[in-house]
């Protein structure tokens, strides 16, 4: 049974995750990363196809220290997702790996990973998480509009696709084009947490970026109670 089972969860508000790209970052990207944890994010996922080896690594590495010290300071704690790569998830202790299309299957990283790491699963429609195998922790669904740090040429899936995805049991995390205008009905129609990316890393000042975000899920009806993966203090 999922570690993140919704009836095994005391409520709390939705993870609000920054997907770390390079590419998106205004500025220094680790500070970004350090003050959007500073501000509020619970998840940290490192994405990145561009590095490869000791390089990869290394900006793996200083994420996560950034990350990890911005939540401290606040006294509380991140958890840290690679994308893909189980070697360096491994490598840094990382809380959880984010599975992509050309990943290895969850059961694999199962067997790799700790017991408590938590693994996700990438999705592009509803109809993709039915068939969820036990290993997998949550899913994350996009995209729900317009991404904000990458050209896309649709079709975007809506809110109403993350109200059906819910109903197969396994917690969602919606991505793609959120901002805190939309976060909340996004929230409202169940969705465990959001993933953002352009939203924070893009913003003039990251910091107000991710309070918005923080406080449109914590002001957010819940369609679902209990739905939201538990949160790190």
């Amino acid at each position: 049974m999922s570690k993140l089972n919704p009836t095994e969860r005391r409520r709390s508000d939705p993870i609000l995750c920054l997907v770390v790209d390079r590419a998106a970052a205004c500025g220094d990207l680790a500070n970004c990363v350090a003050a959007a944890v500073g501000a509020g994010v619970d998840w940290v996922q490192i994405r990145e196809r561009e590095l490869e080896g000791t390089a990869l690594l290394a900006h793996a590495e200083e994420i996560d220290a950034a990350a990890r010290k911005a939540a401290a300071q606040r006294g509380g704690r991140v958890e840290i997702f690679v994308n893909r790569r189980i070697d360096i998830a491994l490598a840094l202790g990382a809380d959880g790996v984010q599975l992509g299309f050309d990943a290895v299957d969850p059961p694999t990283a199962r067997r790799l990973l700790s017991a408590d790491a938590k693994i996700g699963i990438s999705t592009h429609h509803p109809d993709e998480i039915r068939s969820a195998l036990p290993e997998v922790d949550y899913a994350q669904l996009a995209p729900i509009a317009q991404p904000l740090s990458k050209p896309h040429a649709g079709p975007y899936l809506g809110v109403r696709a993350v109200a059906e995805a819910i109903g197969y049991g396994i917690p969602v995390i919606a991505q793609g084009g959120i901002t805190a205008t939309n976060a909340a009905a996004i929230a409202a129609a169940g969705a465990a947490g959001i993933a953002v990316t352009g939203a924070i890393l893009s913003a003039p000042d990251p910091v107000n970026a991710t309070r918005a975000l923080r406080a449109a899920l914590a002001a957010a009806p819940r369609n679902q109670p209990g739905t939201s993966p538990s949160v790190p203090v």
